[in-house]
């Protein structure tokens, strides 16, 4: 049986993916469930993360949102039977890579998968919408009424945060850095208040965004990364995301800016402008729910709501065509490079 793995620890200039073949472990514990994987969407791998938590080795797996059907379960499982269908996300200190055709994996990472959902889908949706949940709910507080700012609303975690927000009865302002997004954002359903074409290059992004808002400004702003330091000083290719500043300047009184920018740095000037519109900052690290399981049973709730979000049909990923094992090495390298802009789910 092979599964796909990163060499972490290589002279290469990039990161090396190989298939490598897995003996069949045993259960690892009586509370451990052994999956038949179907369907396995392909994420970047953060390597600064897993050296940060001790997790580094020379070889990390590769793809851990899976599902698929449960061939057997431990004696002490209480949440599944055999023949279940279940999508979860594999820990990060994941032994096997989520391309291995059969899985041991712990009850507490998986929910069941509604039978509406595909399991490209499930795969597909279950990453992303744990991260639009995790920055528009637990850490801005999304509400109806409120106003959101979604930086590169065209990529599939940008898509499912649209999608929630107006779900939630938000007025949704997005960015689109091609034809191509200001295209798709502007024909999804329902209808986003205002597509910036940040392309063209004459946009000015809080300008528009306080003439949308009536001048109040935007209630929640999620990013997708931001520019710390004048453009001017930037010496590699202009990067097509927002300065600090311009985010700074739209933010309403009583916002939320949640960004996931891991590097932030804010001057003085900066968080005073920040402390008089009572503004708040939250970074968004979508693998906190698996570095602590102090909130196991909310976490689980969330994958449960995304599933069921997904099967009703307010939550639709953005996905690709399916990708066969025998291309999935080179599509992840596409991945781990940025090079894609739709999700990647391999089907097994």
């Amino acid at each position: 049986m092979k599964g796909l793995y990163c060499q972490l620890k290589s002279s290469a200039p990039e990161e090396m993916f190989l298939f490598q073949e897995v003996d069949n472990t045993p259960r690892p514990s009586e509370h451990h469930v052994k999956v038949q994987v179907k369907a396995c969407a392909l994420s970047p791998i953060n390597i600064k993360l897993l050296s940060e938590v001790e997790m580094s080795r020379e070889f990390a797996p590769v793809g851990r949102e899976v599902t698929g059907v449960i061939l057997e379960v431990g004696t002490k499982v209480s949440f599944f039977q055999p023949d279940d269908e279940v999508v979860g996300i594999l820990p990060l200190d994941a032994e096997d890579s989520g391309l291995c055709e059969v899985l041991w994996v712990h009850e507490h990472h998986l929910v069941l998968k509604p039978e509406k959902v595909s399991w490209m889908e499930a795969a597909g949706a279950v990453r992303d919408g744990l991260s639009a949940y995790t920055a528009l709910h637990t850490l801005a507080h999304l509400g109806p009424g409120k106003s959101v700012l979604v930086i590169d609303g065209a990529s599939p975690f940008g898509t499912l945060a649209i999608q929630l927000s107006h779900h939630r009865g938000a007025a949704v302002i997005a960015t689109a850095y091609s034809d191509e997004d200001k295209q798709y954002l502007e024909k999804l359903k329902p209808r986003i208040a205002r597509v910036l074409d940040m392309s063209k290059g004459n946009v000015e992004l809080a300008e528009s965004c306080l003439e949308e808002t009536g001048g109040l400004g935007v209630d929640i702003v999620v990013d997708a990364g931001v520019i710390l330091y004048k453009k001017e000083d930037v010496i590699t290719k202009p990067q097509p995301r927002p300065h600090k500043h311009d985010i700074i300047s739209l933010l309403a009184v009583g916002s939320h800016w949640v960004t996931r920018q891991e590097n932030l740095q804010l001057d003085p000037p900066d968080s005073r402008t920040l402390f008089l519109k009572g503004a708040s900052l939250s970074f968004l690290n979508d693998e906190v729910w698996n570095l602590s399981h102090a909130q196991q049973g909310r976490y689980l709730h969330i994958l449960k709501d995304v599933m069921e979000k997904t099967s009703s049909g307010i939550l639709r990923p953005l996905l690709d065509d399916p990708v066969p094992l025998y291309e999935a090495k080179v599509v992840m390298e596409m991945v781990q490079r940025n090079e894609v802009r739709k999700r990647q789910v391999v089907q097994l």
